[in-house]
């Protein structure tokens, strides 16, 4: 290379040198000047802000503001926490976020909530109005009557002809010593026929009639569903044979499913209501009878037995039923149940403070209607927390690592 080609080289060379040492040096006046890189020295509403970010995605961080990467809205700025003296740890968000995230704000407040307990249960037959119809004596059946189970009769309903020849021996005796005009003597032979199971109207038929009867009809002795039939033409029957099973339909059972960790709100004499899809519109009464003393291990509830009226027999075993369980109304401090965040281990809501920032809470939590959660412990009346959005605000306050005001902190 000859050296007039060396020198151009060398002179081409310093005065890119001096270009670049030019323009960092304006950049670096100017930083000077401007006080600083916009992440660092920026401030908002809120106080200095130290980075930007997405609420969905907080954990990437963004030095300048503008539309997040990830989501079709805008990046929020993270203000630096403690930012003025004496300011207590917490998350800030200035009033366009706050907008933009739905953020409300309610007060705690005492008021008046009903114990209702909506649940669900199935209609059963009331295993406690049952008769069971015996042959009083050894016979056999003469005549069946067009029955089956399933069958729906009224109190004194024809089952069975049965033929019992205890009976017609007895009776015998009986109109025998009526004829002696013995008092003492007829009395004893009318106790022994009560004995036998003859009512006092076949009783008065026989010293009516002055004949003996072997045969008796057996009748249901209340209204119901014929639940077992064995009574068959001819069969001979032993002395306390079963000839029908009746159940009784004036009333029936609502077995109704309560979670076990609402089972302390339920207790027997309760009020209770009940509404089914087969009659719209229209609410049936009925009170607690029973607390069932086991829980079903597969669904975590406890059975709460309810007897209900059944007029005119609408009410059907088998039936789905939607049931609210009533209690008293007592005054209680009261916050949305929407503002309540349970994460398992605990129960927190995130409190709003007057300078503008955000902190959890603990709370130990009550009974819950209409909408409304009672709290226990953790919240002084008055103040103030978030009943939509909390859940972002939860969400960043642990990431910063914002500790839990625990409960007896409300002073």
């Amino acid at each position: 290379m000859s050296i007039e080609a060396t020198r151009a080289a060398r002179l081409r060379a310093v005065a890119l040198i001096a270009v670049v040492l030019a323009g960092g040096g304006g950049y670096w006046l100017g930083t000077q000047r401007g006080g600083g890189t916009a992440a660092t020295e920026a401030t908002g509403p809120g106080g200095k802000i130290l980075y930007y970010y997405d609420p969905m995605f907080p954990n990437q961080k963004f030095d300048k503001p503008g539309k997040s990467p990830f989501m079709d809205m805008q990046l929020m700025p993270k203000y630096a926490d403690g930012a003025g003296p004496g300011a207590a740890p917490g998350v800030s968000i200035d009033s366009s976020a706050m907008q933009n995230l739905g953020i409300r704000v309610v007060a705690a407040k005492t008021g008046t909530l009903a114990s209702t307990l909506n649940v669900t249960g199935n209609i059963e037959f009331n295993q406690r109005d049952v008769a069971v119809v015996q042959a009083r004596s050894g016979g056999f059946v003469q005549r069946v009557y067009a029955r089956a189970p399933g069958d729906v009769i009224g109190a004194g309903a024809p089952v069975a002809d049965v033929q019992l020849p205890e009976w017609g021996g007895a009776q015998t005796e009986f109109l025998s010593v009526r004829r002696i005009g013995n008092p003492s003597l007829t009395a004893a032979a009318r106790q022994r026929l009560r004995l036998l199971g003859m009512s006092d109207s076949v009783i008065a038929g026989v010293e009516r009639s002055g004949r003996t009867n072997g045969t008796v009809t057996i009748t249901s002795p209340i209204s119901g569903v014929i639940q077992t039939l064995d009574a068959r033409a001819g069969v001979t029957l032993a002395m306390g044979q079963t000839l029908a099973q009746v159940t009784g339909l004036g009333t029936v059972w609502l077995n109704a499913a309560v979670p076990e960790a609402q089972a302390g709100a339920v207790r027997v004499g309760q009020s209770a209501t009940a509404t089914l899809t087969a009659f719209p519109g229209e609410t049936f009464g009925g009170r607690v009878i029973a607390i069932l003393p086991t829980a079903q291990t597969d669904s975590r509830t406890l059975t709460v037995r309810i007897e209900l009226a059944n007029r005119g027999g609408r009410l059907r075993p088998g039936m789905f039923a939607q049931v609210g369980l009533g209690g008293d109304a007592r005054p209680a401090l009261l916050v949305p149940s929407e503002a309540v965040i349970r994460t398992g281990t605990r129960t927190i809501v995130m409190l709003a403070s007057k300078d503008g920032r955000y902190h959890p809470a603990e709370v130990r939590t009550g009974r819950e209607g209409g909408g409304q959660t009672e709290i226990l412990e953790g919240l002084r009346e008055g103040e103030q927390v978030v009943a939509s959005g909390q859940f972002l605000l939860d969400s960043e306050a642990s990431l910063t690592g914002i500790a839990v005001r625990p409960l007896g902190g409300a002073k």
